[in-house]
């Protein structure tokens, strides 16, 4: 990054923009450079990075003031996904030099991540190239859609805060567009980081019950962990078994590893009823 310019850092969330989340992560890079905040007006937790078509991306500017300090800010009326793409291609004054999604009420780890609003807004970002962080922090499910303020976001904060000056002054790994850091409730200052990949496993899991109409529902999200199948070096494992910061290498490039070549050989499509009209309905 050229020394002579501040970083111009995006901070955004699926939580809200008044979410205490938010403002912990604010408050602790205040010094790393020029923060602009775009964010969700209310909550939108969930929403992966979906563009709801329902919503009216209009947004309010104005500015968060964090003690001394006012930081610039838009509430949008907008997904987290969306956010980030008017944040990045209208409202800022230039392209950021970095994205901080989060810190987010509840952990997104395993099979089900790419729900998360707030991975969502990394994805964005990496798409449309901007190195990003997707943070969030282990919470009872009774908080996830609140902006509680029993929850301590303090040692989270910090830890955002030392990726991100790494990766202001490095940039991002090669072959990789986004990290996603996951930190346990019990994490202290000293707790040790491992780099994970996501697990199979869902976590978070429904469950089918039967209403008293005999009629399938599906229940309230839980975690749900089958430890004896659990991958050792994934996010879940870190989080949930060792209790250590689960920080996890990720890209847009959702292609499986396999070789291509390999595969178109191995395919071997039956592709004869092109030919059949009776197989189209055609006389």
């Amino acid at each position: 990054m050229n020394e002579t310019k501040r970083a111009l850092i995006l901070v955004t969330n699926d939580d809200g923009i008044r979410s205490p989340g938010i403002r912990a992560a604010i408050q602790c890079m205040l010094d790393l450079g020029d923060i602009w905040v775009v964010a969700p007006r209310a909550q939108q937790s969930g929403l992966g990075r979906s563009f709801p078509s329902h919503l009216s991306e209009e947004a309010k500017a104005g500015f968060l003031q964090l003690g001394d300090a006012q930081v610039r800010s838009f509430a949008i009326d907008a997904s987290p996904a969306q956010a980030v793409r008017h944040a990045v291609l209208r409202l800022l004054p230039r392209r950021p030099d970095l994205t901080i999604s989060g810190i987010n009420y509840g952990e997104n780890v395993g099979g089900c991540v790419t729900i998360s609003g707030t991975v969502g807004a990394a994805i964005e970002a990496a798409s449309l190239g901007v190195p990003a962080l997707a943070a969030s922090l282990e919470t009872d499910r009774e908080y996830h859609f609140s902006h509680s303020d029993k929850v301590d976001f303090g040692v989270a904060a910090v830890i955002v805060r030392r990726f991100a000056k790494h990766l202001l002054a490095h940039g991002m790994p090669q072959g990789v567009d986004f990290l996603k850091v996951d930190v346990p409730c019990s994490a202290q200052l000293d707790t040790p980081w491992r780099t994970t990949r996501v697990s199979r496993q869902q976590y978070f899991v429904n469950r089918v019950i039967i209403d008293e109409q005999g009629q399938k529902q599906l229940s309230r999200y839980a975690v749900d962990i089958d430890f004896d199948a659990l991958e050792p070096d994934s996010d879940v494992h870190a989080l949930a078994v060792d209790r250590v910061i689960s920080v996890t290498p990720m890209t847009i490039d959702l292609t499986a590893k396999v070789n291509l070549s390999r595969l178109q050989d191995s395919l071997v499509i039956d592709d004869s009823f092109c030919g059949d009209h009776s197989a189209a309905g055609q006389p």
